[in-house]
């Protein structure tokens, strides 16, 4: 969809400056893959249309928290790639852009193609009425939407999400130029239940070790029915809603896939699959982990272990798999 987008963008619009957006870029090895992609389109395409490239403006965005300095340590190789491979010596200039891209980022119609990654299924904050600040505990034992979820927690992740990501396209509304493309890259899920399995069943069981804990003495029980993930997945129909409800994009592709938690290579082969799947996501939900829990790390070694158990467990039952979606769409007129 990525290299679509840019053919579209390229016959349609015909820049002579190009900006681009990637949000939610993080700072590991893979934060600038896309920016590759992205310019190795610009140039297939240039080259087939007989026109020379047009200036690169590339944003990368993410939290104040993040570490820019390592991304721009990688943009050497970046532009000795472009130098090498595509001959472009100039005309590429790269930003760091800190802040929430739920609200404005960029000045008005300055981009033509926005991306984000593995970004959108966080919410910008806990639903409010989950939160301390309400007083009372609505999803006890859990720490997000699950079977036993009454339709009030449902509600609340669900009407944080609609509030979220309409902030998000009048946000990018105002930023793009017409017949601007974007895709977006989140988890989300196929079934149109909120707490189907694909999209909940991580948290379910990772609640199960946190339990386990507090059964033992080890965390106050307390501590777990106060915390709710700032998370949710959505279908595409609801994403759908959303875009048709704001009214400045049209959604003009659509895919998903269901990918398996359980990604083994030569160095993994001989742990199981329970360990695998909680190293991965302790690398995702550990930081919000020890900001409410405060484990340390011998007490978050356990908690993991106990998630490992819980999931080979439950293997023979169930696969343990979530959906990727994948949407495209385009600015209107």
């Amino acid at each position: 969809m990525v290299e679509a987008a840019i053919v579209n963008i390229l016959r349609e619009i015909q820049p002579e400056s190009m900006g681009f957006a990637d949000l939610g870029c993080s700072s590991g090895p893979n934060s600038l893959t896309v920016v590759s992609q992205m310019i190795h389109a610009v140039d297939a395409t240039c080259h087939q249309m007989g026109r020379s490239l047009p200036e690169l403006k590339v944003l990368l965005n993410d939290l104040p928290g993040n570490d820019f300095n390592h991304v721009f340590e990688l943009l050497p190789e970046l532009y000795k790639k472009l130098k090498d491979d595509y001959g472009i010596h100039e005309g590429c200039y790269v930003w760091g852009v800190p802040g929430s891209f739920y609200g404005r980022l960029f000045p008005v119609r300055s981009l033509h193609f926005v991306h984000s990654s593995s970004s959108l299924h966080w919410l910008s904050q806990v639903p409010a009425s989950l939160g301390a600040s309400s007083g009372t505990h609505l999803n006890k034992e859990k720490i997000y939407i699950s079977k036993s979820s009454s339709a009030s927690v449902i509600e609340a992740y669900q009407q944080q999400f609609h509030e979220d990501f309409s902030l998000f396209l009048r946000s990018r509304a105002k930023e793009m130029n017409i017949k601007g493309r974007m895709v977006l890259s989140f988890m989300g899920r196929m079934s149109p239940d909120p707490f189907a399995e694909e999209a909940c069943y991580q948290w379910e069981l990772l609640a199960r070790a946190l339990m386990s804990l507090a059964s033992d003495g080890l965390v106050e029980k307390e501590m777990i029915d106060s915390f709710n993930a700032p998370y949710y997945a959505p279908s595409a129909k609801e994403v759908e809603r959303e875009v048709d409800k704001e009214g400045s994009f049209v959604v003009c592709g659509v895919k998903a896939f269901e990918i398996e938690w359980d990604v083994s290579d030569s160095r993994t082969l001989k742990e199981s699959t329970g360990h695998r799947v909680a190293k991965t996501i302790r690398a995702v939900v550990e930081p919000m982990l020890e900001s409410h829990f405060h484990l340390g790390t011998d007490m978050m070694d356990d908690l993991f272990r106990r998630y490992a158990t819980i999931i080979d467990d439950c293997r023979s039952e169930r696969r343990f798999k979530y959906t990727n979606l994948v949407i495209s769409f385009i600015k209107k007129g």
